[in-house]
């Protein structure tokens, strides 16, 4: 097994851009009904088609190279094809989610015309997962098929705001938000988001563009318990940040960019994916990611099933097998995520490849105590706020 390249994670943590950000927010906002179209949401009751699963197929969209892939054959996916062996069914697996907004313009005209998309199971980020759930759009799972989610889900992303108990979405994997800085350049330690003004950091700090990606660690600098935040916590977060722009403190905004900007020494510290500092790690040492004292934000890109999917109790048991703890770890020691199964620690412990045990001490895996205690959920920005916030934040950001 091996790591997965960064460059496909530039494509899984997509930024929100103005004009992708505003349209969905439009549409998510039920203002769709003023354009001459259908109101957008879909009642329980119209969720569900007739079942056909007992012809042994299912469609699955996921993000490019967000499963295990075999080294000599990147044809094969090892754990997919291990369930499709065990249980005799086919999955016609398309990597076609390079973007959220991209992704729900894609699909949502025939969500909300209570139409097909002929995908079975679709994997998004939460913060997009939450317009999903508040529009109807995907239905709600039977826990009596996914005995292992209920009882392997890390209890830190059972429920989140947007999703209580996790009805209709199933974290695939997940991450956290928090702080990248290189510990030699810098001569000292980063422990607060407060470091990141300090003067010996002026003109060498990114923050990232995205408002759902950076907005919540920020708040965290704050004090805020970002699982309740409020609009006046965000106001005072754009007001610091708009400070630092015109003092020239914040060298730019990126997306996954900053990634090279921290490699080539041009930054010195910045907002970052844990997925990433891991895979920077490998070939730099000094490089390091810190959950601070404050507190960092935990998100997922999650597994949902949409409207009228032909094939449910299918995508079902396929979500269930990949919560058996040694498909987990399977999985886990390609991606190096975040793993959503705590349980799959013990199996990457025990085995015999040096290198493979390891990954299960690296606590941007598999966090330790502390570090989890310092993790949440932000709540999700809603509907009602999206619009104002996304002008006010994109303005800032130069987006």
């Amino acid at each position: 097994m091996r790591a997965n390249p960064i460059t496909p994670q530039v494509t899984r943590r997509s930024l929100l851009r103005a004009l992708g950000g505003g349209a969905a927010a439009a549409t998510v906002g039920g203002l769709v009904a003023g354009c001459g179209v259908p109101a957008a949401y879909v009642s329980p009751g119209d969720r569900g088609a007739k079942d056909l699963s007992a012809d042994k197929r299912l469609t699955w969209a996921n993000w490019p190279l967000y499963i295990d892939v075999d080294d000599d054959n990147p044809s094969k996916r090892p754990s997919l094809d291990a369930f499709e062996k065990q249980t005799g069914i086919q999955v016609k697996y398309t990597e076609e989610i390079n973007d959220n907004d991209e992704f729900f313009g894609k699909i949502s005209p025939s969500l909300m015309n209570h139409q097909k998309t002929d995908r079975d199971l679709i994997v998004i980020s939460d913060w997009m997962c939450s317009r999903f759930v508040r529009l109807g759009w995907v239905q709600e799972m039977d826990r009596a098929h996914q005995p292992n989610v209920t009882k392997y889900l890390d209890p830190l992303l059972r429920s989140p705001a947007f999703d209580p108990g996790r009805k209709y979405t199933v974290p695939w994997q997940s991450g956290i938000t928090g702080i990248a800085y290189n510990k030699r350049k810098l001569g000292r330690e980063i422990k607060h988001v407060s470091d990141l003004w300090a003067k010996d950091l002026a003109g060498r700090v990114t923050l990232l563009s995205g408002l759902d990606e950076s907005f919540a660690l920020l708040m965290q600098g704050n004090g805020v318990d970002i699982t309740k935040w409020t609009g006046a916590d965000f106001d005072k977060v754009c007001d610091q940040v708009e400070k630092l722009v015109k003092a020239k403190h914040i060298r730019r905004f990126t997306g996954n960019d900053y990634i090279k900007d921290l490699s080539s020494g041009d930054v010195l510290a910045c907002q970052a994916y844990s997925g990433d500092i891991i895979q920077l790690q490998a070939d730099n040492p000094d490089i390091e990611f810190v959950v601070p004292e404050e507190g960092a934000e935990l998100w997922a890109e999650s597994l949902m099933i949409p409207n009228l999917a032909d094939h449910k109790a299918n995508a079902e048991r396929l979500i269930d097998y990949y919560y058996e703890p040694e498909v987990a770890a399977e999985l886990a020691a390609w991606v190096n995520y975040v793993c959503p199964v705590p349980a799959a620690r013990d199996v990457l412990a025990s085995s015999k490849d040096k290198e493979t045990a390891e990954l299960a001490e690296d606590p941007l895996i598999f966090p330790d105590d502390r570090m989890r205690s310092r993790l949440a959920i932000a709540r999700d920005i809603r509907a009602s706020e999206r619009t104002e916030f996304s002008k006010r934040w994109n303005r800032i950001a130069g987006l």
